[in-house]
């Protein structure tokens, strides 16, 4: 078939093949072109491996470090008739690359919440691995099952306090309109807590340490953005912000159970890049579009595997690493440079649907969101006929 993509919204249903093996391969070669992380970890199990930044998170392990790395996700395989996920065709070429390349890699293809899926990963830790020193978590999920109960929650996107009202852009008619998302009530917070915050880290944690599979001096961390003023009323002042304190919280208990084995866990704050989860989020596609325009003129604009290659080298495996406060590692600080943000916040009341292309990088990010689902590519031919089967090793 001949595959151009189909969006609705904020998703893209379909995904090319040779596309994302082509994404696939141009974070490879700029892993490749860093050169070595000194002293980067061995042995590495990536929780949400796919796509955005789990995906970079195991590139950069394999490719920076020569790490074998061990994957969950979970992701739908192609049909006679439909696509895969891009997530699925994303895993299938990083096999592809890392068995040419001499570099073990493994994928467990499941509900990493699951009770199951745990004890199957322990399983193949035990296997081939022994023993794991980097466990990253990069889950990104509307809804979780608690294995313990059954019960499934989901997760909304609200205010917390009171509604918020902010203008923003609408993907498909390109339309700038004001939004307003009414408050979250208690049971909505909650659940947001339940699918976003950090129980499910630290159970896997537990998990990984009870079954002796957690190597001396192993670290653990999860992905979490804060922004600055335009996002805060979405991100921190709502649902998500109470997630994001759950995950603080989770990296403090992690970090006292890693004690024995002289381990660390840390919440790693990252830049506001274009992912499946971002996209969904009423402000954010706007936001990024002028924020790219503005790094991209002051040269400091990152993707996925820019950000994950300075995490390792400045953060993880640093003597000196950059931290907060709070005690999270901190990578979006070109983001935050307060002449950034002045000029993201000069811009923003200024952009209607006449000058959006002029004073946004919209194209930029459009570009970026089409590429995670492998369109758009250089060098990909999307007039020829593909056929959607890829075979896969999980």
């Amino acid at each position: 078939m001949i595959i151009k993509p189909k969006v609705r919204g904020f998703i893209c249903t379909n995904a090319h093949p040779q596309g994302c093996a082509a994404n696939v391969r141009e974070q490879i070669d700029y892993t490749k072109a860093q050169g070595p992380i000194n002293g980067g970890p061995k042995n590495v199990l990536v929780i949400g491996c796919s796509t955005g930044y789990g995906l970079a998170s195991r590139i950069t392990a394999a490719y920076g470090s020569g790490a074998k790395t061990l994957g969950v996700c979970f992701e739908k395989p192609p049909t006679d008739k439909r696509t895969a996920s891009a997530g699925y065709y994303n895993t299938a070429a990083f096999h592809e690359f890392a068995e040419a390349d001499g570099l073990y890699a493994h994928t467990i293809n499941g509900d990493a919440f699951s009770d199951e899926i745990k004890a199957q990963t322990i399983e193949q830790i035990k296997k081939d691995l022994g023993k794991i020193d980097l466990v990253v978590y990069s889950l990104a999920s509307p809804r979780r099952t608690d294995p313990k109960t059954g019960e499934t929650y989901t997760s909304v996107l609200k205010p917390i306090g009171q509604a918020y009202t902010s203008k923003g852009l609408n993907t498909d008619t390109l339309k700038i309109t004001e939004t307003t998302v009414e408050p979250a009530n208690n049971e909505e917070i909650a659940n947001t807590v339940k699918v976003m915050g950090g129980e499910d880290w630290e159970l896997w944690i537990d998990a990984l340490k009870d079954a002796d599979v957690l190597e001396q001096n192993c670290q653990t961390t999860a992905y979490t953005y804060l922004g600055d003023k335009l996002t805060w009323p979405i991100y921190g002042k709502a649902t998500i912000g109470k997630a994001k304190e759950d995950l603080d919280r989770a990296s403090l208990a992690i970090d006292q159970k890693l004690d024995d084995l002289n381990g660390t866990a840390h919440v790693a704050v990252l830049k506001a890049v274009v992912t499946q989860a971002s996209s969904a989020i009423p402000v954010m596609p706007l936001y990024m579009s002028i924020l790219f325009k503005v790094m991209k003129e002051q040269g400091t604009h990152e993707d996925c595997i820019h950000q994950l290659q300075r995490l390792f080298v400045e953060c993880l495996y640093s003597a000196n690493p950059r931290l907060d406060d709070e005690d999270r590692f901190r990578v979006d600080e070109l983001e935050l440079d307060p002449k950034v943000q002045a000029k993201v916040e000069e811009i923003w009341p200024q952009v209607t649907e006449d000058n959006l292309f002029e004073l946004t990088d919209y194209k930029g990010y459009n570009e970026g969101f089409l590429k995670l689902f492998g369109f758009g590519v250089d060098g990909v031919d999307y007039e020829a006929d593909v056929s959607p089967l890829v075979k896969a090793p999980f």
